[in-house]
């Protein structure tokens, strides 16, 4: 089981562990050889040099976030009794249909009880913390004893066919997490935080009620400018969220961010002062995966080791909103 501390102002609230964490990738790749066929002037062994990322995997035509979280499920469920789930929260930017949720399809395909609780949140990087918060909120109020997170893009939906650059970076999956309440835990803070100014900067402008319909709903992003907000605010977000745990960077087992690319990853890394051991970037084989990131590297450090019993793990999540949370897991 794994305990859970967030940053933030709330105080006395009841603890939660997380449960089981599962994902599910597309089976369709485009690996970075695909890539320099489509564009010759890019180099295979360049692009995982600077990204850190060789293969990514794409939803098919007909494939959607619900597919992809279904599938997960499926997985999940081989191991877990899904008659426990009482609530799902769906993070996604992706959804089958502007309405209706794709949480409420989800609870009749995995044929839960009616009397669960479903709802999806619009988010991205920073959408898994959260979630966590989400469902603390749940769980302290007593609406929901366990949760499933569901953190699932097919952000290839909207990317040019021309777009190397974005098209090197992202790819579809889905990760599905049971959060559990836990009494005989402590209580927990988090923080969240929100720089609408810099909405433009990561955008699918076409296709929704500012623009109309579209057949042309494509993804902008402007990197520089998203790694400008992305140095600028995290440091002072891990220190911030080492202060108000009472803890220090050596009390800190792994640091698990929001896997965006490795560049980036590894200039945070140098710029927060955190130890190469401690730090994981874990998107050679999948790519940057929004929401999905942080819960399939996770995974990923338990299955492999890194992640032990007793283990505190700071998780950070940021990007498109701009938005950010921070988080400190106990394992």
């Amino acid at each position: 089981m794994i305990s859970l501390y967030l940053q933030g102002n709330l105080h006395k609230t009841k603890m939660i562990n997380i449960a089981a964490i599962e994902h599910y990738l597309p089976e369709k790749v485009l690996t970075n050889s695909d890539l320099e066929k489509e564009f010759p002037e890019w180099n295979a062994a360049k692009i995982n040099a600077k990204i850190g990322i060789d293969v990514r995997h794409v939803a098919g035509e007909n494939e959607t976030s619900l597919d992809l979280a279904f599938k997960a499920c499926q997985k999940l469920f081989k191991n877990y009794d899904k008659s426990n789930i009482d609530f799902i929260l769906f993070c996604t930017q992706s959804p089958d249909y502007f309405l209706p949720t794709t949480a409420c399809m989800l609870q009749d395909k995995l044929e839960l009880p009616k009397k669960t609780g479903a709802l999806d949140f619009n988010l991205g990087c920073s959408g898994f913390v959260y979630g966590l918060a989400l469902a603390k909120g749940l769980i302290s109020i007593g609406l929901a004893k366990n949760v499933l997170l569901v953190t699932a893009e097919t952000y290839s939906k909207f990317l040019d066919k021309e777009d190397k650059s974005n098209r090197s970076i992202f790819g579809d999956a889905a990760a599905v997490t049971i959060v559990e309440k836990d009494d005989s835990k402590a209580d927990f803070q988090f923080s969240v935080g929100t720089d609408g100014s810099g909405f433009e900067n990561l955008i699918v402008k076409n296709g929704a009620s500012r623009f109309g319909k579209s057949d042309d709903a494509t993804l902008f992003m402007n990197g520089p400018e998203i790694f400008n907000f992305t140095i600028e605010n995290i440091p002072g977000l891990v220190e911030d969220t080492l202060s108000k745990n009472s803890l220090t960077m050596e009390d800190i087992d792994l640091f698990v961010f929001h896997q965006a690319n490795s560049y980036m990853l590894n200039y945070l890394r140098k710029k927060c002062k955190i130890p190469e051991d401690k730090f994981v970037i874990d998107m050679k084989n999948s790519g940057n995966t929004v929401s999905a990131t942080i819960p399939i590297a996770l995974e990923s450090a338990l299955r492999n080791g890194k992640i032990k019993s007793g283990s505190k793990v700071l998780i950070a999540g940021f990007g498109v909103g701009y938005s950010w949370a921070a988080g400190i897991i106990e394992f």
